[in-house]
C-alpha cells in the first residue's frame, strides 16, 4: 500500500473523486450495481481503458466494490457502491449545487455561453436509504 500524506482533508476527497468521469460513474452506480458494458452505454464518450482505470481506482479507494461471478471466463463483473461510496453523496450534491450556481452567475454575466446539462438530482440518489 502506498503511503499518502495530505495537507488538508479536501485533498484526500479530491484525490478520490477527481477527474471528469469518477463523479459520473458514481452517479450511475447510485441507481444500481452495473457491469462495465452498462456504464459504457451510460457514458458513451469514455474509452474502455479509462473506464477500467477509473473503476480500479475507485475500488482501491474503497468507494466501489468489484464483484466477479462465474467459474470460468468470461466472468460477469459487477460494480456497486460501498457504504463509503454512498457517503460521498452529500459532498457530491454540494459540489454540484455550487457548480450550478457558479455557471449560472457566469452565464448571467455574459462570461459563459453554455450551461449545465444535468443538475445535482442524480447525486441525491446517494442520499436515499437503501
Amino acid at each position: 500500500m502506498a503511503k499518502k500524506m495530505y495537507n488538508m482533508g479536501v485533498e484526500a476527497t479530491l484525490d478520490v473523486i477527481s477527474g471528469k468521469w469518477k463523479p459520473q460513474i458514481l452517479c450511475h452506480l447510485s441507481m444500481r450495481p452495473q457491469r462495465t458494458c452498462d456504464l459504457r452505454n451510460e457514458l458513451p464518450q469514455i474509452s474502455q481503458k479509462v473506464l477500467t482505470q477509473q473503476l480500479r481506482e475507485l475500488a482501491a479507494d474503497g468507494i466501489v466494490d468489484r464483484q466477479v461471478a462465474g467459474d470460468k471466463a468470461p466472468f460477469k463483473v459487477t460494480y456497486r457502491l460501498t457504504e463509503m461510496g454512498r457517503s460521498l453523496g452529500t459532498v457530491l450534491v454540494q459540489m454540484s449545487v455550487w457548480g450550478e450556481h457558479h455557471v449560472d452567475e457566469l452565464h448571467q454575466a455574459g462570461q459563459l455561453d453554455v450551461g449545465i446539462r444535468n443538475d445535482h438530482k442524480g447525486f441525491e440518489r446517494l442520499l436515499q436509504p437503501r
